[in-house]
């Protein structure tokens, strides 16, 4: 009978990155170990961790967690003393660094500051998954919830520029402006002040089409990195930004984080 291969259970109240890329880390050191690695993420709730650490208990090896909500963690630690079950607090020990070298004095661990700290945390992790969720127009009527909605023709960085204003707690819907697809009626309702508009010049637009086909290893020539075909795309986008009286970013040689922060500028 083969040996039983070990589960690393990971556990986060967000999406569990960051313990999994520190759990990824280590496994790499130990090439020739069988681990299976089972995730939980957005866990919120003390019956949700409790129920996780009884299947983790079921398995050969431990738990590793990044949890910032006092309660969860304190849960945490009594499950794991009760199923005697070893975990590893991939965030705590660092937080707790930082507290000690920064503050000054003893962490006084007041629940109003660890609050404070959880809702940003918070507030930006959803703030990305709605982000990631709602790119390149895949669910319209996120639009309705969205702080930003970015509207743009094809290579005007609408995700990377959205990725980065959601890192800034904003959650934001990118909108591909098409001239053969009218605007849904999602967009047209919605306030002007919640709107911004990507345009770019043409012939830096040409060269970024030009070296994104080349990448693919397709040919360039074709209508969508024809100057024609940008000028109009970019008529037609402006067109529609007048429409709906929105602001207007012009992104020609900008970087990510200075169009960024035109637009916190303004929200």
């Amino acid at each position: 009978m083969g040996q039983e291969m070990s589960c690393i259970t990971i556990c986060s109240d967000s999406v569990g990155d960051t313990a999994e890329a520190v759990v990824q880390a280590v496994i790499h050191q130990f090439e020739h170990r069988e681990v299976s690695i089972k995730r939980y993420g957005n866990v919120r709730h003390e019956d949700e961790l409790r129920a996780l650490m009884e299947e983790a208990a079921q398995h050969k090896g431990f738990v590793a967690y990044t949890l910032v909500q006092p309660e969860l963690r304190e849960t945490i630690r009594e499950e794991a003393v009760r199923l005697d079950v070893r975990i590893v607090d991939i965030m705590g020990p660092m937080m707790q660094a930082f507290i000690d070298t920064f503050s000054g004095a003893p962490p006084t661990r007041r629940p109003g500051v660890l609050r404070k700290m959880d809702e940003n945390y918070f507030r930006r992790m959803e703030a990305i998954e709605f982000t990631v969720a709602s790119d390149d127009g895949r669910d319209l009527g996120a639009m309705l919830e969205a702080d930003i909605v970015l509207m743009g023709i094809s290579r005007t960085s609408k995700t990377p520029l959205g990725i980065f204003l959601a890192h800034r707690g904003k959650k934001v819907v990118n909108y591909p402006v098409v001239p053969e697809i009218a605007p849904p009626q999602q967009l047209l309702g919605l306030p002007k002040d919640r709107l911004v508009g990507l345009t770019i010049a043409p012939e830096t637009m040409l060269r970024i089409r030009s070296e994104r086909l080349k990448s693919l290893g397709l040919p360039v020539g074709s209508q969508y990195d024809s100057l024609e075909r940008i000028r109009e795309e970019l008529e037609y986008a402006e067109a529609l930004y007048a429409r709906l009286g929105c602001r207007v970013v012009d992104i020609t040689d900008k970087a990510i984080e200075e169009t960024a922060s035109l637009i916190l500028g303004n929200f």
